[in-house]
């Protein structure tokens, strides 16, 4: 848990400064690409104290109100991100079409090459430690904060790569297009994201990869006596739910069946992390 605390603090300092230099160079340069990075910097910060508190109260044990635990507002975290970046998204592009109508020119380019520059290389690599300790721990919440970096990278690359265009063509109204493209960008990576997050808070089952080790491992243990239905599984932040019915002999005992099933749970819990196993028993109308 203080490794993704820890991880969360690292996003929230790091958008600090890239908000405050885009901000300066945004007006001192009027280039409206910069600012809609700046104002793009800005939602991650907002998701990165979001994904800080989210991931706090998502690692609280369960308690009485909460007796499945507090992991879906991991999920919730990620929906209003999602929702926040794409209000930031239909703010650039109002603001770059009035640039574009304006034809206002942009000042100062080597500042704003300079930072963008700076803003790209400082978030690949605090994203790629998003993304490394967000597959450890399996938190949507730092995912989507390290999706939020990832595309800040692109749209920084993207923006001094505009600015050094206008530089040598001295083309002013390049910057609002660039602005709008990645606007679009944005949007597209909002939806991505809400979509992601959204998921869970519907109770969709567990990814393949999860489903075909529990089909594997129950497949290990049946017979022509015992079986199961009722397979049903979701997921709660990083906390994984599986319950089923199991059918067994109807002489077989209540301490064999008992072994039977922490035999399929203990095989499971070393498979997959944070699963929470129901197994409801049944006789199978059958004798062994």
């Amino acid at each position: 848990m203080n490794n993704k605390i820890n991880t969360a603090k690292l996003s929230i300092f790091s958008n600090v400064l890239l908000v405050s230099l885009k901000l300066v160079a945004g007006l001192v340069t009027g280039s409206v690409s910069i600012l809609s990075e700046a104002i793009h910097s800005f939602t991650d910060l907002v998701a990165a104290f979001i994904a800080f508190f989210s991931v706090r109260i998502s690692g609280q044990p369960p308690d009485k109100e909460h007796p499945y635990g507090h992991g879906k507002f991991e999920n919730i975290s990620g929906v209003i991100e999602g929702i926040l970046i794409l209000v930031a998204a239909l703010w650039i592009i109002y603001e770059s079409a009035r640039k574009f109508i304006s034809h206002e020119p942009v000042g100062s380019l080597y500042l704003g090459l300079m930072v963008m520059a700076f803003s790209a290389i400082l978030n690949f690599f605090v994203s790629r430690r998003l993304y490394s300790v967000a597959r450890e721990t399996d938190s949507i919440a730092l995912e989507a904060d390290a999706l939020h970096l990832k595309t800040d990278v692109y749209t920084s690359f993207g923006v001094a790569f505009g600015i050094l265009l206008i530089w040598i063509t001295g083309l002013h109204f390049l910057d609002p297009v660039i602005a709008i493209a990645v606007a679009f960008l944005i949007i597209y990576e909002a939806v991505v994201l809400i979509g992601h997050a959204a998921n869970p808070l519907l109770d969709t089952s567990l990814p393949d990869h999860d489903l075909q080790i529990i089909r594997t491992v129950l497949a290990g243990q049946l017979s022509d006596c015992i079986s199961y239905h009722q397979f049903r599984t979701r997921k709660s932040g990083s906390h994984k739910y599986l319950d089923f019915h199991l059918m067994v002999p109807e002489d077989m005992s209540v301490r064999d069946a008992h072994d039977l099933c922490d035999k399929i749970e203990e095989e499971l819990n070393k498979q997959i992390e944070n699963i929470d196993i129901n197994i409801h028993i049944e006789p199978c109308g059958k004798k062994r």
